[in-house]
């Protein structure tokens, strides 16, 4: 399951890098390059362990990669000025950033759900 949704969200990220840069405000979200260039990043590392990687591999980005983007997601409530800074948008609402902290805790969730699901213990 985990190369599955990797092969999807690597792809998925990719076009949402991309579409990025001509469309900044896509779907309400505040995509700036810094952003986008993320976007990319993680969608070829997600690309690579969907379609090139290992199952191991993939089960394990997708926990670090839930992981991440949870933390990104609370950084998102809790401390948006610092998250809307890195991601070059200084001075944003958590109310602004809704529609980017609702998409990372989707993201999140499901890279996790994608991350342990399946990985039952090894008995002796």
């Amino acid at each position: 399951m985990a190369k599955t949704y990797c092969k999807i969200l690597g792809v998925a990220m990719l076009v949402a890098g991309v579409l990025g840069f001509v469309m900044p405000r896509l779907l309400g979200f505040h995509l700036t390059p810094v952003h986008n260039l993320i976007h990319l990043a993680t969608g070829v590392l997600a690309a690579y362990f969907g379609f090139a990687g290992a199952e191991g591999g993939a089960r394990n980005f997708c926990r670090i990669f839930g992981g991440v983007y949870g933390l990104v997601a609370l950084l998102g409530f809790v401390a948006p000025g610092i998250l809307s800074t890195i991601l070059g948008h200084p001075g944003l609402s958590a109310g602004e950033l809704m529609a980017d902290n609702v998409f990372h805790i989707a993201v999140a969730l499901s890279s996790l759900a994608a991350g342990f699901a399946g990985s039952a213990a090894v008995t002796a």
